[in-house]
């Protein structure tokens, strides 16, 4: 069973009984109710709305899934005996680690090195108590919008679990950080990640989104929230590979001050259908962001990613790339916005799309855009839709391979500009060797 039916809603009810059970400053919980105002107040997208025109959700029914139970932050040890993970097992030096499962804590853990340095990395009912007045600034506050659609009101009222990782000024974390959440079949997760790096820090953070087993399903509304102060540097990756029938909504922001740069690689290749709002803004002058998007949808998936650039400072650059791969009957859609402010003159911004169709069945709706203010910018934007080409497998075949194993190799040559810019060697491997399981032979 995937999708569990249940007397318990997102209603008044159930929202005063999850502020009961947390026991969070007043600050949050006022945040918190103020979204739930939105919640109640914002009606459900529909395809008459531009952003929502190509993903339809009339089949996702809110009221099949519940808010989750607050365990005091902590899962059952034996939840999963072992989790499915792309990442974890592919060599990773980590400085730390935390596993959350259906939003509460399994296992959180930050090397004593680091700890010494002044991190924090752990769960926020973890940190909240102590380090309140550090988060007051940043969460739900800055950047994220819970009135911008009915889901981001969702997540503002109702999110349990997830992550906060704290740089502090001019410490620079060489390890990698790991977080691995995962959803057991019908259940929901409203996790949250806050991400703050102080002046001059640097860290890089990978993320994975998983399930137990590849049919399982259930609701996952998210929020991310990236804080890049000025002269700091982060990498960070972030994969959804949830199972295929579960339904992935998030908001996703992220904040770059001046001199700092900001490296986001998104993968998705799991879920029934995804929505997702992927928003970077450049405050700061002479700041840059790079973010590498891969996609692999089959059978019936449907992904729908919307990017937006927004440049609010002069001397600035963004490049987006992102690169999708369709079998089946899967669709994606891809939709980018370039918007520069007027005060935002000598802005660089680049964004691409490139769709590789494995099947006639499969379809992308590429939609670029450009929002221009300031007169002194060099803005470019481009999508290509194209299918693998039978003269390209007939010359590997003849040099020994077979039909599968020369389409394989068309669909990581294809994705290879993205894996080129990936500076964790395993993290590129296991996207590889992720997207080849997928493809199959259609001869």
């Amino acid at each position: 069973m995937t999708e569990l039916a249940t007397t318990e809603r997102f209603d008044q009810a159930n929202f005063e009984q999850l502020l009961q059970s947390l026991s969070e400053p007043d600050w949050l919980t006022q945040r918190r109710q103020e979204a739930f105002e939105h919640f109640q107040t914002l009606d459900m997208p529909t395809t008459r709305e531009e952003e929502w025109k190509r993903t339809d959700i009339r089949l996702f029914k809110l009221d099949r899934f519940s808010p989750p139970r607050h365990s005091g932050g902590t899962s059952p040890k034996n939840l999963f005996d072992k989790l499915p993970t792309t990442l974890l097992d592919q060599g990773l030096e980590l400085a730390g680690k935390i596993i959350t499962t259906n939003g509460q804590n399994h296992e959180s853990h930050l090397t004593e090195k680091w700890q010494k340095k002044g991190i924090l990395f752990g769960t926020l009912e973890q940190l909240l108590p102590e380090h309140g007045d550090l988060l007051k600034p940043y969460l739900l506050k800055k950047a994220f919008e819970t009135d911008y659609d009915k889901f981001a009101a969702l997540h503002g009222a109702f999110f349990q679990g997830g992550l906060v990782l704290y740089v502090p000024r001019g410490v620079v974390v060489d390890d990698p950080l790991f977080t691995l959440a995962a959803i057991s079949d019908g259940q929901t997760d409203l996790s949250h990640t806050l991400v703050i790096l102080e002046e001059g820090a640097e860290a890089s953070l990978v993320s994975e989104l998983t399930s137990p087993k590849a049919t399982d399903g259930g609701l996952h509304c998210g929020g991310v929230e990236l804080y890049v102060a000025d002269n700091a540097h982060f990498r960070y990756v972030n994969l959804q590979n949830w199972g295929k029938k579960v339904w992935h909504f998030a908001q996703q922001r992220a904040t770059v001050g001046q001199n700092s740069s900001l490296q986001w690689t998104a993968g998705a290749l799991g879920s029934k259908l995804s929505k997702v709002n992927q928003h970077v803004l450049l405050e700061g002058t002479d700041s840059h962001c790079q973010v590498n998007g891969v996609m692999f949808a089959e059978e019936s998936q449907h992904l729908d990613y919307h990017t937006l650039q927004h440049h609010k400072a002069p001397n600035c650059r963004s490049d987006f790339l992102y690169k999708v791969a369709l079998q089946d009957t899967a669709r994606t859609v891809w939709r980018g916005m370039i918007k520069v402010d007027k005060e935002a003159q000598r802005t660089d911004g680049y964004q691409r799309n490139d769709n590789l169709l494995l099947t006639q069945q499969a379809r992308s709706d590429s939609i670029p855009g450009l929002e221009i203010e300031a007169d002194d910018v060099r803005c470019t934007h481009g999508a290509t839709t194209s299918k693998v080409e039978e003269e390209l497998i007939f010359y590997a075949r003849t040099r020994g391979f077979t039909r599968k194993e020369a389409v394989r190799m068309i669909v990581n040559g294809f994705f290879q500009q993205v894996f080129d810019r990936i500076t964790l060697e395993p993290v590129r491997e296991a996207l590889g060797q992720a997207i080849a399981s997928r493809v199959r032979d259609y001869s």
